[in-house]
């Protein structure tokens, strides 16, 4: 490791990327996307996470392919009437570490960036769900009440930790933007005679 190097990264070299990246911002432009295929026991579904675009390019390797075995929980399963029921990630729980996780990017890229040293970083993300619309006991008007008490608890220690600039850097995660921003989303239905093989 250089002496330029910090939390993993060569501050040198990051700050060469984004000065490229404002000088070319097509060229990091991200399309990124994921599938899940109903295994056939309700609410199982296997995610496949693989190739992307970066500036419009392909990015395909063997090696990048990542699946997901969703579920639910099983207590809940086992009381609503689910045969044999097994524990497995449930979306929602990923959602939400996925935002915890992303929000530790933010915090952390940008503290390299700004030559801050971080000692610790936890974010706690959570949220009180109530599945009344997912089982149709309220109607689709009342999603909006679905989640309530959504938090990010993060907690972060090191040398001139600014709150207001930690604050700043969270809200500039991804993620976040996502969870928290109305997001437009095409919801496209297809019914094809046949579904092809390996989707």
């Amino acid at each position: 490791m250089t002496e330029n190097t910090t939390h993993g990264v060569d501050r040198n070299a990051l700050q060469s990327f984004a000065e490229h990246a404002a000088d070319h911002p097509e060229e990091v432009q991200f399309g990124l996307g994921a599938r899940a295929t109903y295994e056939g026991t309700c609410a199982h579904s296997l995610a496949k996470i693989d190739s992307y675009e970066l500036g419009g390019e392909p990015i395909v390797r063997p090696t990048r392919e990542y699946t997901i075995p969703y579920g639910g929980w099983q207590e809940v399963l086992d009381a609503g009437g689910w045969v044999g029921p097994t524990d497995r990630m449930e979306p929602i729980e990923v959602a939400l570490s996925a935002l915890a996780a992303c929000i530790n990017v933010g915090i952390t890229i940008n503290a390299v960036a700004n030559g801050i040293d971080l000692d610790h970083l936890q974010t706690n993300v959570s949220t009180d769900f109530d599945p009344a619309v997912l089982f149709s006991l309220a109607d689709l008007n009342h999603a909006n009440t679905v989640f309530e008490n959504l938090t990010a608890d993060v907690t972060v220690t090191g040398d001139d930790i600014n709150k207001d600039l930690v604050d700043e850097w969270a809200r500039r995660a991804p993620v976040y933007t996502l969870c928290s921003s109305p997001q437009d989303i095409e919801l496209r239905i297809e019914t094809p005679a046949t579904v092809p093989a390996g989707d």
